[in-house]
């Protein structure tokens, strides 16, 4: 009976599975709820799982790509690119949706003590030290622009090894591979545990207080990820880029909007990419990459509570002020933290160009912590999506006699 409904789980679609779990967890929250402590266990040990082993599956993939192979750094430049341009793009519809729906705050908020950074300087100079940071330090401690650093220099420096070399750590990094899939099968049980714990611990009752500012960020939220994005895919491949769209989100934002962390759902992302058919060259090194600077979800946070912000306190805000603002913003997400309510922190940088003291915009900071439940998963789903989204379109644009329906290969678990 077991080794029956062990073949039939492995057989059944992982998404089903996800779904599955996501029903039974929101029924045990709504009429089981003295086991949502227990049942919350699962989401933890899911997220801890994805987060303990992702540092490793990318330091070990980008050392193995950049020691085998030479071509998978000339191809991240248009990665890049995209990448950059979807972050601002997004901080054009966030200061956009903020102008015509404008919204105040609540500044009554008790202040947090967290201290955020104190200018865009401080964000360059965090970047620059975690570059530099001691490898050991940066893998105990998720540091990924760090991570990628020193698997960048192990990779170029093993090249000079000889085959056998390579064929370990090839080894290597199909080992951590697998490892990455048997966690991500627990996928289910994650879920169940996360949206459990997040219906039986999170009242809706904070929510209703900001209903106006939250349809504000969900509305800039699905108009990139729904609109922009694909015209920024459209421009680029000059096809249909809604297949492609609706399986990044629906195979990687699923994820994310549960995890609610970017870092965590790297080894997501890896899958996803693998079953798209694209060059492990290339994703190895994009995902974590876009796991760390790629942050539309992020600067639309940023620019929309800036603004309400500024409304509230009847700042005026012109338009060279608010294109400043996107600036700010796609700088300051791509110094983002890839872990639940790592944008928040930087509210404060893009408050200072409007004079605003750091107690009051702390204070905006508590707003955010307070709506986070759906900002920072629909924020979380954004970003990390779109990791593979212009990581599949950037590839696909080099590839010749491209037909549409090989966009989105068929998807096999």
């Amino acid at each position: 009976m077991l080794s029956k409904m062990g073949r039939a789980y492995r057989e059944t679609a992982l998404i089903k599975l996800i779904a599955i779990g996501l029903v039974v967890g929101i029924v045990l929250a709504l009429f089981v709820p003295f086991v949502i402590p227990v049942i919350a266990v699962f989401g933890k040990l899911f997220v801890n799982a994805l987060k303990g082993v992702a540092p490793i599956l990318v330091f070990v993939l980008v050392m193995n790509a950049l020691s085998q192979k030479s071509e998978s750094s000339s191809s991240m430049k248009p990665i890049i690119q995209l990448y950059v341009i979807g972050t601002f793009c997004a901080s054009l519809v966030a200061v956009t949706a903020s102008f015509l729906f404008p919204t105040t705050l609540n500044l009554q908020t008790e202040g947090s003590t967290i201290t955020p950074p104190s200018g865009i300087v401080e964000v360059l100079q965090n970047v620059i030290m975690n570059v530099v940071d001691n490898p050991i330090h940066a893998l105990t401690n998720a540091n990924y622009i760090g991570i990628l650093a020193w698997g960048v220099i192990m990779g170029l420096a093993l090249r000079q090894c000889g085959d056998e070399v390579h064929a370990v750590i090839s080894d290597l990094a199909k080992a951590v591979t697998q490892v990455v899939q048997w966690v991500i099968r627990f996928a289910p049980f994650g879920i169940m545990g996360l949206v459990a714990d997040a219906i039986g611990t999170s009242g809706v009752d904070a929510l209703l207080g900001y209903a106006k500012l939250l349809a504000v960020l969900l509305g800039a939220f699905f108009s990139v990820a729904l609109i922009m994005n694909p015209l920024i895919v459209w421009f680029k491949l000059r096809m249909n880029p809604y297949p492609l769209v609706w399986a990044t989100l629906r195979e990687s934002g699923l994820y994310a909007f549960f995890t609610r962390s970017s870092a965590a759902n790297i080894p997501v992302n890896m899958s996803l990419c693998k079953r798209l058919r694209l060059d492990e060259n290339i994703y190895s090194v994009s995902i974590p990459l876009g796991a760390t600077i790629n942050m539309a979800g992020a600067s639309i946070t940023i620019a929309v509570l800036s603004l309400a912000t500024a409304h509230t306190l009847g700042i005026s805000v012109d338009m060279p002020t608010a294109l400043l603002l996107c600036i700010i913003a796609t700088v300051g997400a791509c110094g983002a933290s890839g872990v639940a309510g790592g944008s928040l922190l930087l509210i404060p940088v893009a408050c200072s160009s409007f004079g605003i003291s750091s107690d009051i915009s702390m204070q905006v900071v508590g707003v955010g912590f307070i709506i986070g439940v759906l900002q920072d998963s629909c924020e979380t789903a954004l970003n990390s999506s779109s990791d593979v989204l212009f990581t599949a379109t950037a590839e696909f644009s080099q590839r010749t006699n491209l037909k549409a329906e090989d966009l989105v290969p068929r998807l096999t678990r």
